[in-house]
């Protein structure tokens, strides 16, 4: 069944809302770069629009991951998020942290007086109130979905990229906004434009460290990374329930989408259970962990004799 809007909207809100304050706040730092020449002013406009650029891929993955399977792909295109999400995290290096770098490299290099500051300060204001609104959204989301797990836990174990990088995102952009407001104010309490050039590179820095970060996370999920271990031993205690089933060898189990996971079970049966009461006895089962665990969306058990099976108890 397909989302309603109103479900879709809510599943997508921190995108939406991060998407809204970084195009206002872009094309607010570019117009003020534009007056004042701040070269911190001025990464700050191509982070903000990079940030905008990710938004896009990100709503445009996880549109392209509800797609249902097919013969090409029978587990589904769940996995695409993954790839967007590492895409974001290339861009996140390659145009913010290296625009960024490079052009306070070039500001110290060619030092350019600056113009009033006013400016700069009026727009770093209210790329605060824009961007911090995004963040507390991020932070509320992100929260409501960590559950009982700590915040860093939570990323480690999130299997929904979208959530994690947008709030890396907006931390950035607020750390980058303080570093690009110290810059301007030392420019010019110093007298010194070079300063303006090494907040860039500041900033740079920042953005390079959180794309490394997302990259690693990323790239787990895209080679593709276990289900909760919580998830897997319950698994492991619904086929372990089964009177006929006389050892479970492994559970393995892989993301096929945040929500999807497929999980291949080997089991030891009864010796002397016919091999249609086998066949029956895993339909039923499958039909069991469908219901007992929805996530579970492509399930295969296997009986298989293993002499160094651990007995159940």
């Amino acid at each position: 069944m397909s989302a309603s809007p109103a479900s879709g909207w809510r599943a997508n809100i921190v995108l939406y809302a991060a998407l809204a304050a970084n195009v206002g706040i872009a094309i607010a730092k570019f117009v003020a770069a534009a007056i004042t020449g701040s070269s911190s002013m001025l990464t700050e406009g191509v982070h903000s629009l990079v940030d905008s650029g990710n938004q896009l891929l990100l709503l445009y993955g996880k549109r392209r991951a509800t797609r249902p399977p097919d013969a090409v792909h029978p587990f589904g295109y769940g996995r695409e998020l993954y790839f967007w999400a590492f895409v974001v995290a290339i861009l996140i290096f390659g145009l913010g942290a290296g625009v960024s770098v490079y052009e306070g490299w070039k500001h110290i290099q060619s030092p350019e007086p600056l113009q009033d500051p006013l400016v700069n300060y009026i727009v770093l204001g209210v790329a605060v109130l824009l961007e911090g609104s995004s963040w507390i959204v991020a932070v509320r989301e992100f929260g409501r979905a960590k559950g009982a797990h700590g915040w860093w836990q939570a990323i480690r174990v999130s299997k929904d990229p979208t959530t994690f990088i947008v709030l890396f995102e907006d931390s950035a952009a607020l750390l980058g906004l303080m570093v690009a407001g110290i810059g301007i104010w030392a420019s010019h309490a110093w007298g010194d434009p070079r300063i303006d050039g090494a907040a860039s590179i500041v900033i740079g820095l920042i953005l390079a460290a959180v794309a490394a970060l997302l990259a690693r996370e990323s790239k787990g999920l895209l080679i593709g990374e276990r289900a909760d271990p919580a998830l897997v031993e319950q698994i492991r205690a619904c086929v372990k329930a089964e009177p006929q089933v006389t050892a479970v060898n492994h559970v393995r189990t892989i993301h096929t989408a945040p929500e999807s996971v497929f999980v291949a079970i080997s089991a030891d049966f009864e010796h002397t259970l016919p091999m249609g009461e086998a066949e029956t006895l895993i339909g039923d089962m499958e039909h069991r962990l469908r219901a007992t665990l929805p996530q579970l969306t492509s399930i295969y058990i296997r009986p298989e004799k293993r002499e160094d099976a651990p007995p159940i108890g």
